[in-house]
């Protein structure tokens, strides 16, 4: 599965979740904290472009594999 490690780069960068929600310039708060906790199935493209620029990280370092319902090859 693949999930957003956008409050682990907050964490690096000293910054808090409530900066992040100021400078996304996003009208509903509830909508952000399910991006950033995860809590959501989809995400605009829009959004990810945003992220990346204001957090100055390739859209690369933005998502993580976790091992839930990671796929095992057959063997």
């Amino acid at each position: 599965m693949i999930s957003l490690r956008i409050l682990e780069i907050l964490e690096e960068q000293g910054h808090t979740k409530y900066w992040l929600y100021k400078q996304m310039d996003m009208l509903s708060y509830r909508n952000f904290k399910n991006i950033v906790e995860n809590e959501t199935s989809a995400i605009r493209f829009e959004t990810l472009d945003k992220l990346k620029r204001i957090l100055n990280v390739p859209i690369g370092e933005l998502f993580k594999e976790t091992q839930e319902n990671k796929e095992e090859p057959d063997s």
